[in-house]
């Protein structure tokens, strides 16, 4: 039974994950956007947000080695302070129009993007079993609010100080992750004891091998990578339409809305009827929402898609995450949760750029069809471990 302490800090994480998550939407949102405006070459306007998605790539390791030796809440504070100063810099190059600078803020953001998604696990590190699936659910779901504040920002930000569009959104953007480095401190999560840090556990190589890592590692990094190429080009997709800039924040903020308010519930939908179930569902509800994208270029397409990715996204890799659980000790976890973070968002970075690319020469409607093979693999990798299981080749879970 989940104590006091489990439920304080999914309060904790969950906040944490609000004001990350919103600080993030407003990144992906306007960093297409400026680069276009002062750059010079619209192929790479998705730039900023593959070096977003890089940072976070480049800082799993450290992240989560870090942490393994000074603990969670001085780690995440770590990165708070480092998203702040990618933040600064960024509003940097908004100034001085310099889009290597700009740049060069979005890496850092990308670092501190890279403790903070840590906040899932961290959740589950000292929570029964029976409680982590919930406690993974509930931290994500913290981003529900971030669905709204941080459109908003962005929307509130981008002619706040005229004519430099998106500065006080940069300004908003420092306040966030500086709010994020107080609230963390309070969180309470025991450091490994010395028999947990003495013991190296199983090389990595060994549990990379093992199908349930295979396929919780598949499910996240597609729902993850599928979920950024169709995002990052919306913005791009809706001003090519001619939609206003404030019909994009609300097409995005509604995504990000139905990203993190299963939260609530998908935890539960994981104990009733499994991870793997909840996989297939999502991967499923994902190729509904490239057919409805395909469909027209109205508000109403991009709205509804948009909303469906979210909702997809939540399920797959919500579960993913909890599959993870079953595969580590907790002398394993700094190294196994690095090793799935790398992963993702390695493959999420080289989306990233393939949807500014896809989206200059091919249009959107190649966006999206570029979407359905990774979901059938998804699809398929979770009906062959649900096949495993029910023969007896899967083994018990690590404790």
């Amino acid at each position: 039974m989940a104590s006091a302490r489990d439920w304080k800090n999914v309060g904790i994480l969950s906040t944490c994950q609000m004001l990350f998550s919103a600080g993030r939407s407003l990144a992906n949102m306007t960093a297409p956007l400026i680069a276009l405006e002062i750059g010079s070459y619209s192929a790479l306007s998705t730039l900023p947000v593959t070096l977003l998605v890089a940072g976070t790539a480049l800082s799993t390791f450290p992240a989560s080695f870090l942490m393994r030796r000074i603990g969670r809440g001085p780690g995440f504070f770590t990165g708070s302070m480092i998203g702040a100063a990618g933040a600064a810099t960024g509003l940097a190059g908004i100034y001085l129009r310099d889009i290597w600078i700009f740049c060069a803020g979005m890496l850092l953001f990308g670092f501190f993007a890279g403790f903070a998604h840590l906040y899932r696990f961290a959740a589950t590190d000292s929570a029964p079993k029976e409680f982590r699936g919930k406690a993974v659910s509930l931290v994500l779901a913290g981003g529900v609010f971030a669905a709204f504040l941080g459109p908003a920002l962005a929307r509130y930000g981008q002619y706040a100080f005229s004519p430099i569009q998106f500065f006080g959104a940069y300004i908003f953007l420092i306040c966030l992750a500086l709010m994020t480095a107080i609230i963390v401190l309070a969180v309470d999560i025991p450091k490994l004891t010395e028999k947990e840090a003495a013991d190296p556990g199983r090389p990595l190589g060994e549990i990379m091998g093992n199908p349930v890592f295979v396929v919780a590692c598949i499910s996240a990094t597609i729902a993850q990578g599928i979920m950024n190429l169709l995002m990052t080009a919306t913005p791009l997709a809706m001003h090519h339409a001619h939609h206003l800039f404030s019909s994009t924040s609300h097409v995005i903020a509604w995504h990000i809305f139905f990203m993190f308010a299963p939260g609530f519930f998908t935890g539960s939908l994981i104990d009733r009827f499994g991870a793997i179930t909840m996989i297939i569902a999502g991967m499923v509800i994902n190729m509904i929402c490239v057919f409805i994208a395909l469909s027209g270029q109205g508000f109403w397409y991009f709205w509804i898609s948009l909303s469906l990715l979210g909702l997809g996204w939540n399920f797959a890799f919500t579960a993913g995450t909890t599959l993870l659980t079953e595969v580590h000790t907790p002398s394993e976890r700094a190294k196994v949760q690095a090793a799935n973070n790398f992963i993702i968002y390695v493959v999420v970075g080289f989306v990233s750029i393939a949807s500014g690319a896809l989206m200059h020469f091919f249009g959107w409607k190649w966006v999206n069809l570029g979407a359905l093979p990774l979901l059938a693999i998804a699809t398929l990798a979770a009906l062959w471990l649900a096949a495993k299981r029910r023969s007896g080749a899967v083994g018990a879970p690590a404790e």
